[in-house]
């Protein structure tokens, strides 16, 4: 099992998405980010089913730098209570996950 984690956020534009991506790469809290839009997220919220056109980001980062890269998405973000997810990679080519690790480093 590798150090390297993947978070995901989704986020009410693209230019919202890029700017927090630069952010998290400008501190050295992601190696990179990817932004996929065209996403539709169905929700409740206070108590209603909501409906919204929404960006996904995708960042990659070790271990040692995962809280303090969710907590800078947290700030940064325009939602109240917005997605932010976290979860391991449990492998994948391992010149690549190195990478990702030392670009964190």
């Amino acid at each position: 099992m590798s150090d390297v984690w993947v978070i995901y956020s989704t986020f009410e534009s693209h230019d919202e998405a890029l700017s927090v991506a630069e952010k998290l790469l400008e501190n050295r809290l992601v190696a990179c980010a990817n932004i996929q839009g065209g996403t539709t997220s169905v929700y409740r919220w206070e108590g209603a089913i909501q409906r919204a056109s929404e960006v996904v980001l995708i960042a990659k980062t070790a271990q040692p730098k995962l809280q303090a890269a969710m907590e800078l998405v947290k700030h940064l973000h325009s939602y109240t209570l917005p997605c932010i997810i976290a979860y391991p990679i449990g492998g994948g080519y391992p010149p690549y996950l190195r990478w990702i690790e030392d670009e964190v480093a």
